[in-house]
Parts: structure tokens; C-alpha cells; sequence
């Protein structure tokens, strides 16, 4: 039993709208957009008040359990559990699935509150009193969702219209629309009945469960059955695959909330936003008196109502007016902010080309276990990353049949096992690596250890790592 609400944060979406930042294998919700911390890392301070928060369930998958982890790390934010889904299967096995694990460790009273892990809030005292709100209808065994008091006929979002009103502030849930047209959005608008659709809830585990056995018997049945065959993986859980592959791929709206005569609507009017496309995130950012938001990377002249975003080069943009220019480390991205809500088009458009299907899914800078690399420059038979290990952390005693390895250390201290013998390597000094060589490399330190490693051989492929010792079960 607890009084604190049990916060589940979503955090396995694999989005390409926010491209050329976004990718498939990383997600907007790790990026650090407009801010130094990811929208993820701005969703676990929002949960980290433990006076009203039990430590935050994760569920996401496999590919980003590592960046989960190390990003819940830097910000100092403790939680209950990581857990993994084996294959993706939408909100509702997803939900259903943390429920059980909710159950299981605070008991039947326990509240949850479901988070996206990608929403631009402003989680002011307008937002505290609405979650609050929201929990109050809880405990009264509503199932609760938060309506976004709508500031525009948006398009790209579903709406809710309001029905009588309850306690606590809260509505019954009249009905769900469907994403509308402009003309219908606008009608809608004029009524003063209806909030966008926000996608977060506040849910009382046991009758949640209990809604979903009623309306979704498939669903909660796999989903308890993937949560009691879970198994340990480091300090994940992975949820046993032929279960949870076997639950209906269904959102929790349409088994669950569109069904029950629990549903109820907590009118919320704290700014929100899904960040779904570049002029979003024009309109939540910062703006300058021409209406322009850049980053420290940007120069702009002549220029309004645009949004300039670079992560590694310079952009500098002269006699434009309402543009997104958006630059990462390897692909730019130009289009009017109007359109932006179809990057995805051309997106599928590289994704059909082998010449760039490659900038659809990895970003130059991927995540490791024990930190993250960055591709800084590749050609025939040499590459050049830079490599940065957390303190504390080592990657696996490994050798390589193909290529030799030479390290320079640019920031912090290396500890080096190589051919059995370990020595430590400071700031501007360097080892060479001989090819087929059984080496180790460790940070014992308290600051990130940061290197350029260049590598060069006859083949170059990350599956010419054979690996001998691994802290994380990959040999």
C-alpha cells in the first residue's frame, strides 16, 4: 500500500518526425532539443519529488535500455524498474504489462501516472494542481486522462469532449474523436466542449486491471502471462517474448478508455505539446524579436519566424521567412514550417535508397553500455571515433582479427589492459593497439573519460569485436 502515485513512463517509441535529429535508433525522446537535457531526462525530474512519487517504472525496449539507464544516471533519478518489451505492441499490453508490475510491488490501492517520455510540459503550479486533481478521481476509481485545453484548431491531435461533471474537478469522458480536418477541429473549438487528447493518465492499478479483463480479456491475459515469465537481465526485465508477442496490437484508447464508464477528464490548461514536428518545436521554443528560434551554433539575417537548429556545424541563413533549417552531424534538413508535419515523406524517400537508408536509422553517435561512440570520419581501410566512458565503467577485454587501434586520450584517465599488462594513460597520451591484440579499456575515474580512437585495417566492422570478458552478458 502507498499513498505516493507510481509514475510509468512510455519510452520505447521509435519516431523519425523530428529528422534529421531523430532516427530510428534514436529517438527524439533522448535528444536534447532545446535544452541540456532530454525530453526523457525533463519527464524524470517531473516525477522527482518523492514526497508525492514512488521512483519511476520505464518501459521501453531493447535497443535503448543502455541510454535509458545512463540518462536516469546523470540526472540522479532513481528507479523501480526498466522494463523491456521484447517486440512492439502499442499502449495497451504495454500498460497492461506495467499495471501487473505495479500490482505486484505496491499492492491493489497503488496509483499510476502514465507519462510519454517525449511531451514539452510547463510543469508549473497549474500543472501540480491538475495532477492532483487527477489523483483525487483516482482514488475515487476513475480512470483518468488529462485534456489539454486546445489553443488552435490543431489537426494532428485526437480530441475528447467533456460530459457531466464529476468531483475533484474532473469530467466524465462524453466521447473520443478521431484526429479531425481543420473545418471539424474549428466546430469543435467553437463549443467549448472539447481538449486535445493528451495521451496521459492517472490510473488506479486494480480497477485499470480490472476494465482491461472486462474489454480486453486477450490483452490482459498475455500481458500477466509476459509479466510472470519476466526474467532478470542485468538490471532490466525483460518481459517473456512469446506472451507479449501474442497480445493484440492495440492502443489502451480503443481497448480500454473509449469502452469503460470509468473514463474521466481532468481539463488541463498547462502548456503541452507532443514536439510531433518542427514547427512545434518552433512554437515552444524561445524566440527572438523577429520570431526566430536558433541555437548558439546559428547566425541568422533578414530572417523571421524560423527555426535554425544545428547540433555540429555553423548555419548561417540570410532572407528566409518561416523555414526550419535543421543540421546534425550528418544530414541537413531544409523545408517550410508549414510542412513540416510531412518530414516523414521524405524520409521514406531516403529510407528506399541504399545510398542513404543509413541516415533513417543510426545517428553518428550511438550508445554503449559503458557510454557512447561518435563516427568523426571514415575512408578506405581507416575510421576515426570518439569514444566517452562514464566513470567507473569498461568496456569488455576484447580483440580484433582485422584491425589495429590506436587511442588518444583527450579528457580524464584510461586505465589500459593490453596483452595482460595494465598501465594508466593521461591527457595527450596515446597506445597503439597491434591487430589481434587482447585489450581492455576502463575509466576509474570520477569524470567522463573521453578518447579519439582511430582505427585501421582490412576490415572495419563492428562484428570483428570478438570478445573474451563482458560485464554485460555480450560475449
Amino acid at each position: 500500500m502507498t499513498s505516493r502515485i507510481v509514475p510509468v513512463i512510455m519510452a520505447g517509441g521509435k519516431g523519425t518526425r523530428l529528422w534529421p535529429l531523430s532516427r530510428s535508433g534514436a529517438p527524439k525522446q533522448f535528444l536534447q532539443i532545446l535544452s541540456d537535457r532530454s525530453l526523457f531526462q525533463q519527464t524524470l525530474e517531473r516525477v522527482s519529488d518523492n514526497r508525492l512519487y514512488e521512483p519511476a517504472i520505464i518501459v521501453t525496449n531493447s535497443d535503448f535500455r543502455f541510454i535509458v539507464a545512463e540518462q536516469a544516471r546523470a540526472v540522479h533519478a532513481p528507479l523501480s524498474e526498466i522494463l523491456l518489451e521484447p517486440v512492439a505492441r502499442n499502449t495497451a499490453p504495454a500498460l497492461a504489462a506495467a499495471a501487473f508490475v505495479v500490482l505486484a510491488r505496491f499492492g491493489e490501492t497503488a496509483i499510476m501516472q502514465v507519462l510519454a517520455s517525449d511531451h514539452e510540459i510547463d510543469a508549473g503550479a497549474v500543472y501540480i494542481d491538475c495532477m492532483l486533481r487527477a489523483q483525487q478521481a483516482a482514488e475515487a476509481g476513475e480512470l483518468v486522462t488529462f485534456g489539454i485545453t486546445p489553443t488552435e484548431p490543431a489537426t494532428g491531435y485526437g480530441y475528447i469532449e467533456l460530459g457531466e461533471a464529476l468531483a475533484a474537478g474532473a469530467n466524465r469522458v462524453a466521447r473520443f474523436v478521431e484526429k479531425p480536418d481543420r473545418a471539424k477541429a474549428e466546430a469543435m473549438l467553437a463549443t467549448e466542449r472539447y481538449l486535445w487528447n493528451s495521451g496521459m493518465f492517472m490510473l488506479p492499478v486494480k480497477a485499470f486491471l480490472d476494465e482491461m479483463q472486462l474489454y480486453a480479456p486477450e490483452v490482459h491475459a498475455q500481458a500477466k502471462a509476459a509479466v510472470e515469465g519476466a526474467s532478470n537481465d542485468l538490471d532490466f526485465s525483460r518481459l517473456e517474448a512469446k506472451a507479449f508477442a501474442a497480445a493484440p496490437d492495440i492502443s489502451v484508447d480503443y481497448a480500454v478508455f473509449e469502452k469503460t464508464a470509468r473514463a474521466a477528464v481532468v481539463p488541463s490548461s498547462f502548456a503541452w505539446s507532443d514536439l510531433g514536428s518542427w514547427d512545434a518545436v518552433w512554437k515552444t521554443g524561445r524566440k527572438d524579436a523577429d520570431g526566430n528560434v536558433v541555437t548558439d551554433r546559428a547566425t541568422v539575417s533578414n530572417t523571421r519566424n524560423s527555426l535554425v537548429l544545428s547540433r555540429d556545424i555553423h548555419l548561417a541563413v540570410q532572407g528566409l521567412d518561416d523555414i526550419a533549417v535543421i543540421a546534425s552531424e550528418d544530414a541537413v534538413y531544409v523545408g517550410r514550417l508549414e510542412d513540416s508535419q510531412s518530414v516523414g515523406n521524405i524520409v521514406k524517400v531516403l529510407a528506399r535508397s541504399q545510398a542513404t537508408a543509413e541516415l533513417t536509422k543510426e545517428h553518428p553517435t550511438s550508445y554503449r553500455p559503458w557510454g557512447a561512440v561518435s563516427s568523426v570520419s571514415s575512408g578506405e581501410r581507416y575510421e576515426v571515433k570518439r569514444l566517452k566512458v562514464s566513470p567507473g565503467q569498461k568496456i569488455s577485454l576484447q580483440k580484433h582479427h582485422h584491425r589495429a587501434e590506436h587511442w588518444i586520450v583527450v579528457r580524464g584517465t584510461a586505465e589500459i589492459t593490453m596483452a595482460g599488462e595494465t598501465r594508466l594513460l593521461h591527457e595527450n597520451e596515446s597506445v597503439y593497439i597491434p591487430q589481434g591484440t587482447v585489450h581492455r579499456l576502463h575509466n576509474p575515474g570520477k569524470i567522463p573519460l573521453e578518447l579519439i580512437e582511430v582505427q585501421t585495417g582490412s576490415y572495419l566492422g563492428e562484428d570483428d569485436i570478438i570478445r573474451i570478458e563482458d560485464e554485460f552478458g555480450r560475449t
